[in-house]
């Protein structure tokens, strides 16, 4: 009887086992890792597949499984996966999400993972936006300046001064020349269409070419939240534009794609939105629908703009991250990284791919956004945390009731500053 019990437990113990093998799979010896990808977009999806069947058909002895998840769930998502210790092994995000994952040590550092290729080839500046501490957590592949996008017949008959990347308007132009185009438009159309259901990213990140910063980091290496007169400049624009009638304010409520039925029949002449909305313009714009690409406005920085780059990343949990980043080395070669530019229709952050002729033709405005490029900067809460939190609870709420005029801009800033401290205080004990 004791030797049946004794081979039954051998048997159940190597049964188990073999269920450890191969991370789930079959324990042949093969190393399996998933990928989970945000790639929503045909075109992107595509691409990220096709490039994972190609290095499983290279690389027998390590697999990748692709995992599609939503941008919509992402940070709550992963959450979870860490917690519960089955997060995929490369992680697709975004840059400004991974502030509280890398420092709460959900993500590997990959300061020795990465082949020197791959880090000489993508600009310091965008490797800030994935420097927390002392260490890199992502690699930052793709990225997108915002742009206006414009009906070019109304814009012509405006008689306004077109903006070149070279010579953008300056925010105080852009107020006149909003006004100038409304009254041309005539009753019951407007000039600009401001989508700011998501208010926070856009008023930051254009905010930087004003100077604007709104948080700063001392000398203890604690943020803090201070709004002065730059950072006024682009939430006092959108605001002076709804005052004036130049600007819709049934919009401000409205994501990026709801404005497009209205930019096509001539309500809105130009929107700001980001350089991937192209795609949907090509796939949507009705038959003979003339639009253009400009560079957003201009301030006494310069076209600076903050940028939060989609990201690959590691997982500290994972027991093959030498493979990992064999993998994400694969996808972000050159040749690699342009097809999933194209995909996502946005810009490559790495230098060599932001040379391909495909991304410098007039066509749909990619010489516009690709001439952006070098004006590109991290986000100003690229590396604070608690700034999720921060975004959800203080910051989307006091920007969206200033915009529509239900408060006026002291209630504005002391919103962000003091209910924003409070907030940021909590993760800085």
């Amino acid at each position: 009887m004791r030797a049946r019990l004794l081979t039954a437990a051998a048997a159940a113990l190597a049964l188990l086992l073999s269920g450890c093998g191969g991370d789930g799979g079959p324990d042949d010896g093969t190393i399996r890792l998933r990928f989970q990808s945000l790639a929503w977009q045909k075109e992107s999806v595509d691409a990220n597949k096709e490039l994972v069947a190609e290095w499983n058909a290279a690389n027998p002895g390590v697999q990748v499984e692709y995992v599609q998840g939503s941008w919509d769930s992402v940070h709550d998502q992963l959450l979870t996966s860490f917690e519960g210790g089955e997060a995929p092994d490369i992680i697709h995000d975004a840059s400004d999400d991974l502030a509280d994952f890398a420092y709460g040590g959900y993500l590997a550092d990959l300061t020795g993972l990465l082949p020197d290729r791959l880090r000489a080839d993508i600009p310091e500046q965008s490797w800030r936006t994935t420097a927390f501490g002392d260490g890199i957590y992502g690699v930052p592949f793709l990225q997108e300046p915002r742009v206006l996008i414009a009906n070019r017949r109304i814009l012509d008959a405006s008689g306004v001064r077109v903006p070149t990347a070279d010579r953008p308007w300056s925010w105080e132009e852009f107020r006149r020349v909003a006004r100038r185009m409304t009254d041309h438009m005539g009753e019951g159309k407007y000039a600009v269409a401001w989508p700011l259901k998501e208010p926070v990213s856009a008023t930051l990140n254009l905010g930087l070419s004003a100077g604007g910063r709104l948080f700063h980091r001392g000398g203890d290496g604690k943020v803090t939240i201070r709004f002065t007169g730059s950072d006024a400049v682009v939430p006092g624009t959108v605001r002076g534009q709804v005052d004036d009638g130049s600007a819709s304010r049934s919009t401000l409520g409205m994501g990026g794609s709801d404005t497009l039925p209205g930019l096509f029949g001539g309500k809105y002449a130009m929107v700001p939105l980001g350089f991937s909305y192209r795609q949907q313009i090509v796939q949507q714009a009705p038959e003979g629908f003339e639009w253009t690409v400009l560079p957003a406005p201009a301030g006494s920085e310069g076209p600076e703009q903050g940028v939060s780059p989609q990201t690959l990343s590691i997982a500290e949990d994972s027991r093959h991250k030498r493979e990992a980043a064999r993998f994400i080395d694969f996808m972000l070669r050159p040749a690699n990284m342009v097809r999933l530019a194209l995909g996502d229709w946005m810009l490559p952050t790495g230098t060599e791919a932001l040379k391909d002729p495909a991304l410098h033709t007039p066509e749909a405005g990619w010489a516009t956004g690709a001439a952006l490029a070098r004006e590109l900067r991290p986000a100003p809460a690229q590396s604070v945390r608690g700034y999720p939190e921060w975004k959800d609870k203080v910051a989307t709420p006091a920007y969206q009731e200033y915009y529509s005029g239900a408060i006026g801009a002291a209630e504005l800033r002391r919103r962000l500053v003091e209910d924003g401290n409070r907030v940021l205080a909590r993760y800085q004990r």
